[in-house]
C-alpha cells in the first residue's frame, strides 16, 4: 500500500495540472494536496488496524463509555466533504498522555491522557483538535510536502528499502510520528488550525470551549522537566493559549447555539 502511495505521488505531476494540485484549508490557507483521499484513508484504515494488533485496549468499560461518548458527540459535528462518512473509536491501555485522529475515521486515546484532560470538555478539546487535522487535510498535505522536498531518485530509493522503515515514514506523516520513534511534527500553520477548528467542533458538541485553555495549561503542567509525549508532536505555548483566548467569544457562540438545541453531553 505505501509502495502504491509513493508511485503515485510520483507520477502524478507528469499528467496533473498544477492547480488541481492545489487547495484550500478550512480556514482559507493554500494547501499543496498530492494524493488521493482514497490513498490517505487507506493508509489511516491500515496504521489503526496495525496499532490494534500491538497495543492493549483498555478492559475499563466506564473509561471506554466515557471517551466513546465524548468522541461521539465531537465527531457528530465533523461535517463537510472532507469528513469521514464514520468513525472508529478505541481506547489504548498506555500511560502516555495521548490521542490521535487518521484519516478513514480512526480515533485513539491513550489511557494516560485522562490523567491530564481531567473532565469530558478537556477530553472534546484533545478530541476536536486531532479531529480538525484530519478534516484539514493535513496528513495529505504533509505526505505533499514531504514528496516535493525530497528528491524523485529518495524515493525510488524508500521503495526498497526495509519495509519497518518505511511503515515509520508513512505513520509519521499521518501523525504517529511520537509512537514510532520518528518525530515529524505538524506546522505552526496546521497546528493553529487544529487548534481553532477543534476548539469550534467542540462548542458545537456542547462542550465547555474555556475548558480549552485549561487543557493546555494542564499539558504544560504535566510535563514537569519535558513535555508529555503528546506534546512532543503538539507543542503547548503561550500563544497557543492567547490564540484561543481570542477565538473563545465566537466559541461561545456556537456553545451557546449547541444547548439551545438540546446538546448537552452527559459524558461522566
Amino acid at each position: 500500500m505505501i509502495r502504491r502511495l509513493l508511485l503515485i505521488a510520483l507520477v502524478a505531476p507528469l499528467f496533473a495540472c498544477g492547480t488541481a494540485l492545489v487547495g484550500s484549508s478550512p480556514l482559507g490557507r493554500t494547501q499543496l494536496r498530492l494524493f488521493p483521499a482514497t490513498e490517505m484513508d487507506a493508509m489511516g484504515i491500515q496504521a489503526f488496524e496495525q496499532m490494534k494488533q500491538e497495543l492493549p485496549q483498555s478492559r475499563d468499560q466506564r473509561v471506554v463509555r466515557f471517551v466513546t461518548c465524548v468522541a461521539r458527540a465531537v465527531t457528530a459535528e465533523a461535517r463537510g466533504p472532507t469528513a469521514p462518512s464514520g468513525w472508529e473509536i478505541k481506547v489504548f491501555q498506555d500511560e502516555s498522555a495521548n490521542a490521535f485522529a487518521l484519516p478513514g475515521g480512526k480515533i485513539g486515546v491513550y489511557t494516560g491522557l485522562l490523567e491530564v484532560a481531567t473532565d469530558a470538555s478537556q477530553l472534546a478539546t484533545v478530541i476536536g483538535h486531532e479531529v480538525a487535522h484530519v478534516l484539514a487535510q493535513h496528513g495529505n498535505e504533509r505526505a505533499s510536502t514531504t514528496f516535493v522536498t525530497q528528491s524523485g531518485m529518495q524515493v525510488i530509493q524508500s521503495l526498497s528499502g526495509p519495509e519497518s522503515a518505511m511503515r515509520n515514514q508513512a505513520m509519521a506523516v499521518l501523525g504517529l510520528g511520537a509512537q514510532v520513534g520518528v518525530l515529524l511534527p505538524f506546522s505552526r500553520a496546521q497546528e493553529r488550525e487544529a487548534d481553532l477548528m477543534g476548539l469550534d467542533l467542540m462548542a458545537a458538541a456542547g462542550f465547555e470551549p474555556r475548558a480549552s485553555v485549561a487543557l493546555w495549561q494542564n499539558m504544560s503542567r504535566a510535563g514537569g522537566a519535558g513535555p508529555p509525549e503528546f506534546l512532543s508532536t503538539h507543542p503547548s505555548s503561550e500563544s497557543r493559549i492567547q490564540e484561543l483566548h481570542k477565538r473563545i467569544p465566537a466559541a461561545n457562540a456556537l456553545y451557546a447555539r449547541a444547548l439551545e438545541s438540546g446538546k448537552r453531553p452527559r459524558c461522566n
